[in-house]
């Protein structure tokens, strides 16, 4: 899921086994990110292209007016068993496989709105009617779609627009006679039925005002930082030569105060389990509901009316806006790489991702420290001199009289200021050097494959000036600089989400009810980059407590914290869900350091019998085991040591 499938790392790994032994040694001696990428790039071959293609050709991701037609038809038996929500997952999956502005993609959208009409979606079944009228639903059966969206309107109290429809879908019998004598009958039956209702609700005495129906607002943050705009007044960044950089209370803080409320900087949602590779006509397309059928891969926002990508039936969104701004800010390159990208894991999407975002803040100046990086200066000069001179940003450096200036903190500015930023996200800490050498391989590798891929699709799409970009004729044996320099960028992010990437949850229900205790679980949801939730340091006891609102994380007091006192975090291996041994293993092998905090030394290496207290079962009255959700926690900061 994070790294590449399986297939990928298998024959990486083997290419890495056959290398001669000073390849070897030179790679695993390679001290900047710029020498271990290009060193790799270099052994990434034709043969290896081709294996990767495969792969990545084993997702079904284009346009296909054969299984809209099969999830179609699927959705239509959910609707006549009256599984009215499973109904409208299947037709969402038909219309993310049709394409724009036909009657296929049309219908879908119909029937979809029909399935959300019956699950009292009324808002969202009217804007369905918009998509498939948009989109040149037949004329021969717009009179059921207006009934229908004339009793939405009924319901929702906006009576004027209902009587509108009413008296238009009243032109419609007049102007087409030839209608069906029992078909007209119905038709003019419920007509009546809405007819009589709006004059009912109209007649209605206003006495008593109507409910209020704003929804629930989350909590902001009481008085923000100047210092970190993303983190409560309540708390300070400082530094430490051992620590790196934490946050400490700059007062007494209460449980439950809300100290770091952040938007990620970049997320991609979790693809869950999806079909590869299918042989058989009976498979050929899959109806398995994943997280990406019920959430925007955009704002995560849960929805059961998505709306797809023009181009891919992979993507899909909440709304014709999030999907625009998708589109516009990453999804246009993205989108002809979408096999690649799941082949090569959610780590390297990231990477790619933020990458590309950066191009919004005017990226020259990671450009500019990079080349002081790379011994090989011809990487950077002459061909990507013009980058350097269109782009320009603000990466923890800043310029005085033509000089860079280092700031006192990495991923701050001059004055101190530490935002949620490309600046911030660039300076988070790759441990380079505590890889192993297969898993840096295995990382420039695949990031070497993504760059020959964007380069042949023209990955021009990274600079700022959109209009002049040009696609190639073939590909090129070597990448072209400006390609090495992003390559460099993004094998960082790679090597940065090991102890850096923040797993984005939600509360799931299982519908099980063979639990007396609770019928939901926690699953991950998605994967993202929060550059203020990664300066807290990791305690198996914390003092805080993290939620997820869409792609908002919100960190709380879960106890008093006193004045001075550092702010911690729990990155995943908790003091209540396991022993102090495999803590601190995983701990290493994942966030290389040693936790050296309270539970970790007051805690007994060793202990018997079981370490909380817990409910009985209620039909053999044994104690009953905590069950943990199967959740990687890719990090929640940075390792403590050289943050």
């Amino acid at each position: 899921m994070d790294l590449p499938v399986d297939e990928w790392k298998a024959y990486v790994l083997r290419k890495w086994s056959l290398l001669p032994t000073p390849i070897q040694d030179t790679i695993s001696a390679a001290e900047t990110l710029s020498d271990i990428f290009l060193h790799c790039s270099s052994l990434f071959q034709p043969e290896d292209e081709m294996f990767l293609e495969r792969l990545s050709r084993g997702y079904s991701l284009g346009k296909d007016s054969n299984a809209s037609l099969f999830c179609k038809e699927g959705g239509n038996r959910k609707f006549q068993e009256k599984d009215y929500m499973g109904a409208a997952v299947l037709y969402s999956k038909g219309v993310s496989h049709s394409r724009p502005n036909t009657e296929a993609i049309s219908l879908c959208y119909a029937n979809r709105s029909a399935a959300l009409f019956h699950l009292g979606q009324y808002e969202t079944c009217l804007e369905d009617i918009i998509r498939a009228q948009s989109h040149g639903y037949p004329e021969r059966l717009q009179p059921k779609m207006m009934l229908r969206k004339a009793e939405c309107l009924v319901t929702l109290g906006r009576l004027q627009e209902a009587s509108q429809t009413i008296s238009d879908l009243e032109g419609i019998f007049a102007a087409r006679p030839t209608l069906a004598a029992s078909h007209f009958q119905v038709l003019q039956r419920n007509l009546h039925h809405l007819k009589t209702k709006i004059q009912e609700k109209e007649n209605i005495s206003e006495t008593f005002p109507a409910a209020p129906t704003k929804a629930f607002k989350d909590m902001d943050l009481m008085e923000e930082s100047e210092q970190i705009p993303s983190a409560s007044s309540s708390v300070s960044l400082c530094t430490d030569p051992l620590k790196g950089r934490y946050l400490i209370a700059t007062k007494d803080i209460l449980p439950g105060e809300i100290l770091v409320k952040e938007d990620a900087f970049v997320s991609v949602l979790n693809p869950g389990e999806m079909p590869q590779l299918h042989h058989g006509l009976e498979n050929k397309w899959d109806t398995r509901v994943t997280n990406g059928d019920l959430h925007c891969h955009r704002c995560l926002k849960h929805t059961l009316a998505t709306v797809p990508c023009d181009q891919c039936s992979y993507a899909k969104y909440c709304s014709q806006q999030c999907m625009q701004q998708a589109w516009e800010l990453y999804h246009s390159v993205e989108c002809p790489q979408g096999g690649l990208l799941l082949t090569l894991g959610v780590f390297c999407h990231i990477a790619l991702r933020a990458t590309l975002l950066a191009r919004f803040e005017d990226s020259g100046k990671v450009i500019r420290k990079l080349c002081g990086e790379i011994s090989n200066k011809d990487i950077c000069l002459p061909e990507s001199e013009n980058m350097l001179k269109t782009l320009s940003c603000n990466l923890g450096e800043n310029e005085e009289n033509g000089k860079i200036v280092e700031t006192p903190i990495p991923g701050c500015d001059i004055n101190g200021k530490y935002e949620n930023n490309y600046n911030a996200v660039f300076n988070l800490l790759p441990h380079t050097e505590n890889h192993s050498p297969e898993h840096k391989f295995l990382c420039a590798l695949s990031v070497a494959a993504l760059c020959r891929q964007l380069e042949a699709a023209s990955f021009w799409a990274l600079k700022p000036d959109l209009k002049s970009s040009k696609p190639k004729a073939a590909v090129t044996p070597a990448l072209s600089p400006e390609l090495n320099i992003w390559g460099v960028v993004m094998l960082r992010h790679v090597l940065q989400l090991q102890c850096n990437a923040q797993a984005i949850t939600t509360i799931q229900q299982t519908g099980s009810k063979e639990s007396i205790i609770t019928d939901s679980r926690q699953v991950r949801l998605a994967t993202g980059i929060f550059p203020v939730v990664s300066l807290l340091n990791h305690s198996c006891s914390p003092n805080t407590s993290v939620s997820f609102i869409s792609t908002v994380a919100t960190i709380r007091a879960s106890q008093q914290i006193g004045k001075g006192q550092e702010i911690l975090h729990c990155y995943g291996p908790h003091e209540s869900r396991m022993g102090v041994a495999e803590r601190q293993q995983k701990l290493r092998s994942q966030y290389f350091f040693e936790c050296n905090c309270p539970a970790c030394h007051e805690e007994p290496r060793a202990t018997a019998g079981p370490r909380w207290e817990a409910f009985c079962c209620h039909s053999c009255r044994a104690v009953m085991q905590p069950v943990f959700p199967h959740i990687d926690y890719p990090s929640k900061g940075t390792a403590e040591k050289g943050r």
